[in-house]
């Protein structure tokens, strides 16, 4: 007698054929560890408790808050520091959440007839799925039936959307029997917690529709423009069937036909179940789809969609750094993007503005040459300001002059490059002779005062062995002066107003340059050039060119190190954020670790002498003249600084400072350092700092600089 003539056995699920009674059998270990579970989904919840961690883990019961409260995502948003302007959203996912009487009865039913027809009637697991499909899996060797009830879907797909790395999110739907055991146990409990009516609603305001839609309200509005109100019940059908797999199904970007089958399966399980007559399913299935295709109102954008982007994508990076908001960058970025914080940043919207502005003026977007300024405040290390004359965007496609070349990077005017605030890619640029900043507080440090006095010709042979070039003799680096003019005696007031390269070399000659290299770090200049980063770490007493700036650093570095002189010394890491509010309401707030790197004196010491380059006056001592006087005549307040020139004038810098804000700024071609910017672009730092710090005077004039005693005389 051959298999398919035996008598065919009956169950109370159906009928098992021969086949899959052989398989059964050959299979009976796995068949009882996975019986037990069917056992226990006809115990009394409470009983099977029990019985469940003993066939999973010892944690398949400890029900996560999430799934009966789950924190559906939401974007987070990023205002300015006063609280009410936008600047930016982060968010992943386009969402709607509804209530259960927002939802219509169509959807439901849909959604129960096709995924789940015994819904209403088991306590989470379907003792009658569970069988059939191990039957059938264990009979066709692999598992094409999965016995998944809505609520274990839902387990499954909460799991799934708050994992925050690849492996939990793997974990979440991975295909074994562990995996299967703790759903069924979750789903068990979660019934326990929850109604039918906030299980579905819950699931219908998570799950994928696809086309970035989240959730039945987004589905509605993406694929018919409409709420889920006013939904026709064969809207319902098409909506619910995209659940099984939304790409396979997707009828705006994929196959409209598929589409129409899927919805029509849907509609007819409605009519098998009872929530349709056989009328009303033949009327659905004879409407067309009716397609209104919207564009998701996706909030991922962050900073390319932000008017002010790199300080967006500064406040990212920061924010993925910080760890408190997670163990690893991944679960920080989710905690950005789902998790629905209210942040208040630094940034200073009107002096944003006007400090763009300033920067157009001096050179427009679209210009080879990148300008751009950072503005830092002392004593909270506050990002007030981030503007370069570059558009923030991902399309790169038409930039600079030599697309044609594939290696080409062209930042202008296009570019998501850091260019402020610098990262393992971008090392910054050259300094010049604003690091004379450093060798000053360190030999203020050493003792020795403003009134230090040092004969300095116009060409200076060091002690510092750089080899063979321009600025060597023999093989001592030999640095010049600006002009053959500058000859004869100085001191750190007309030193550094004039910006005497002889006399700061001579300085650090006598101090150790390898102390104004720990100033720089400790007033938080990084090295990410390896360059100068070999020199620092293995050699700093021989590295001289140090002094005149020849160590590439950022905008955003020495805006921080210089905010420490008017706060008495006290460095400030610079930070772009004040506060997070978090979806329960609770305020985070964030603080700098500002650090007393400087004493009071020499920071007030050196601040006297900063006064010198921008014409203002020193109040302990006598200026000559100064490299930026267009600073002092534009700040109607007190004012200080430096200017920075590099050799061949490659870049161009100035940083300067009011007693509450610092401003850097460079100009120099960041995709070609051979690109010299030239005496015509000098002065350019210097004039936009100069109209930033004066529109900064007129929206917060206060305080002033206090006159040093100590290190004068």
């Amino acid at each position: 007698m051959s298999d398919s003539s035996k008598p065919v056995a009956q169950t109370w699920f159906g009928p098992i054929t021969a086949v899959q009674r052989r398989a059964m059998f050959a299979l009976v270990p796995v068949a009882v560890a996975f019986g037990l579970v069917v056992g226990l989904a006809f115990l009394p919840v409470t009983s099977a408790f029990g019985g469940l961690a003993k066939v999973g883990s010892e944690t398949v019961l400890e029900l996560p808050d999430e799934l009966v409260l789950p924190p559906a995502p939401e974007a987070s948003t990023l205002y300015a520091s006063d609280g009410t302007t936008v600047i930016a959203t982060f968010g992943d996912q386009y969402r709607v959440q509804l209530e259960f009487d927002q939802i219509p009865e169509s959807v439901t039913n849909a959604l129960v007839a096709t995924e789940d027809s015994n819904f209403f009637e088991h306590n989470g697991v379907d003792p009658e799925g569970v069988m059939r499909a191990l039957v059938t899996n264990i009979a066709d060797g692999g598992t094409s039936e999965g016995a998944s009830t809505i609520t274990m879907q839902y387990v499954r797909q909460v799991l799934s959307y708050t994992a925050t790395t690849p492996d939990e999110v793997a974990a979440a739907s991975e295909v074994t029997i562990d995996r299967k055991v703790q759903e069924m146990g979750y789903a068990l409990a979660l019934e326990e917690e929850m109604t039918k009516q906030e299980i579905l609603t819950n699931y219908l305001n998570t799950v994928y529709f696809g086309n970035g839609a989240y959730g039945i309200g987004a589905a509605a509005q993406v694929y018919y423009g409409k709420v889920p109100a006013d939904l026709t019940v064969a809207e319902s059908a098409m909506l619910v069937g995209l659940i099984q797999s939304p790409s396979n199904y997707d009828p705006i970007n994929g196959s409209s036909e598929a589409a129409q089958v899927r919805r029509d399966h849907v509609v007819n399980r409605m009519v098998d179940v009872g929530f349709l007559t056989s009328a009303e399913g033949e009327a659905a299935r004879a409407e067309g789809l009716n397609l209104n295709p919207q564009e998701a109102n996706n909030t991922s954008g962050g900073a390319i969609d932000s008017d002010y982007g790199f300080f967006v994508d500064y406040f990212e990076q920061w924010w993925n750094q910080q760890a408190d908001f997670g163990d690893s960058e991944e679960v920080r970025k989710a905690r950005l993007y789902r998790g629905g914080y209210e942040i208040v940043s630094t940034l200073d919207v009107d002096l944003q503005d006007a400090a763009q502005e300033a920067v157009e003026k001096q050179k427009p977007t679209g210009s080879e040459y990148a300008l751009g300024s950072v503005v830092v405040e002392p004593g909270t290390g506050g990002i007030q300001v981030m503007a370069v004359n570059r558009n923030y965007s991902n399309d790169t496609s038409d930039n600079g002059p030599n697309t044609s070349n594939s290696e080409y990077k062209g930042s202008y005017p296009n570019t998501t490059n850091p260019l402020l605030s610098g990262n393992s890619a971008v090392a910054g640029y050259q300094a010049g002779s604003s690091f004379k900043m450093f060798t000053m507080l360190a030999a203020l440090e050493e003792g020795l005062p403003l009134d230090t006095t040092i004969y300095s010709p116009y060409q200076y042979t060091s002690k510092y062995i750089v080899g063979d070039g321009e600025a060597s003799c023999g093989n001592h680096w030999c640095p010049k002066n600006a002009s053959k003019g500058e000859v004869g005696n100085y001191n750190m007031w007309t030193g550094f107003g004039e910006s005497v390269n002889t006399y700061f070399v001579q300085l650090a000659e006598r101090i150790g340059v390898e102390k104004a290299i720990n100033v720089a770090e400790r007033l938080g200049i990084k090295f990410r050039a390896q360059e100068d980063l070999n020199f620092v770490q293995n050699s700093p007493e021989t590295f001289g060119p140090f002094v005149l700036g020849v160590t590439q650093t950022t905008p955003l570095d020495m805006a921080a190190a210089y905010a420490a002189l008017p706060a008495d010394g006290v460095y400030c890491p610079p930070i772009p954020a004040a506060s997070a509010t978090t979806l329960t309401g609770e305020t985070i707030p964030f603080e700098s670790e500002c650090d007393q790197a400087l004493s009071v004196e020499v920071a007030r010491a050196a601040v006297d002498a900063a006064r010198c380059p921008t014409e203002y006056g020193a109040a302990a001592g006598t200026c000559t003249w100064g490299t930026a006087p267009q600073v002092g005549a534009a700040v109607d307040g007190p004012v200080a600084g430096k200017t920075g020139t590099t050799d061949s004038n490659s870049t161009n810098w100035f940083v300067g400072f009011t007693p509450n804000a610092a401003a850097a700024a460079f100009i120099a071609d960041p995709d070609s350092p051979q690109n010299l910017v030239g005496k015509a672009n000098l002065g350019k730092p210097a004039n936009a700092v100069a109209d930033i710090l004066a529109a900064q005077w007129d929206m917060n004039g206060e305080g002033d600089f206090t006159p040093p005693e100590e290190l004068v005389h």
